[in-house]
């Protein structure tokens, strides 16, 4: 089995919510997956299926890096890309922007109208905007993929999200 991911992230220092990435990135506290999830959920459970804000047409999600089928070497770092939209953190209801979601070895949810999990190791919240994140993976082969959710963690309609890539980290 293999041990759950650790990581750091990075957040985007862009107070104009700006669509693509800006040079300066400042180094930020990331929370960890289960607690980003309950900070930013209202004090009342929400609802299993809940009304979607809407994405901006041709807004995507992508993974900048590392490349589709790279050999990399612990620790990975994964840059993520949105275009179309900003970035936001969670609890921050704006139109046109979202936070991402990391899928590490996992496939998306199948409910799209409902919060999405945070999964200790295989679902990692990035809801204070980051658009970066410093993983350390076990030797292997691994995929990764984002989705970007709103203010509540809720997947946007349509779907934002990247391409499901495959990573091979070696000793």
């Amino acid at each position: 089995m293999k041990p759950a991911p650790t990581w750091t992230a990075v957040a985007l220092a862009s107070a104009a919510l700006a669509p693509t990435l800006a040079p300066s990135l400042a180094l930020a506290d990331a929370t960890p997956p289960a607690a980003a999830a309950a900070a930013a959920m209202p004090a009342a459970a929400a609802p299993m299926a809940m009304e979607r804000q809407k994405s901006p047409a041709g807004a995507e999600a992508y993974i900048i890096s590392p490349a589709d089928g790279a050999v990399v070497h612990g620790p990975v770092v994964v840059r993520f890309g949105l275009k179309g939209m900003g970035v936001a953190p969670a609890g921050t209801r704006l139109d046109n922007t979202g936070h991402h979601h990391l899928f590490i070895d996992t496939d998306l949810p199948a409910n799209m109208g409902a919060p999405i999990p945070a999964v200790d190791g295989k679902v990692m919240h990035f809801g204070k905007g980051q658009t970066e994140a410093e993983l350390t993976l076990a030797p292997g082969r691994h995929t990764l993929q984002l989705l970007v959710g709103d203010y509540l963690h809720i997947p946007l309609d349509p779907v934002v999200a990247s391409k499901k890539i495959t990573v091979t980290v070696k000793p």
